[in-house]
């Protein structure tokens, strides 16, 4: 199943930006659509991937504190599988 989501990463009692440019360097490299957007990042491509570059994001962001990561998922404005 393709699916379309969109994903904002915050950085906790952090003193920097590294934990969300960690989630974004991931989510570029996952091989899925990701449009970088100033509040979010819109992601879409095949279910178990997306799912699997989320998690890799959270993750690399977690490395550097605390985090929260809002996601957005739906079926319904995902591109068509080819």
């Amino acid at each position: 199943m393709m699916v379309a989501a969109t994903v904002a990463v915050y950085p906790l009692r952090q003193q920097d930006y590294r934990g969300i440019e960690a989630a974004i360097a991931v989510l570029q490299s996952s091989g899925l659509s990701a449009d970088v957007q100033p509040m979010h990042t819109e992601l879409s491509g095949p279910i178990e991937d997306l799912f699997a570059a989320l998690r890799a994001a959270f993750e690399a962001a977690a490395q550097y504190g605390t985090t929260v990561m809002v996601v957005t998922l739906t079926n319904a404005c995902a591109p068509a599988q080819q």
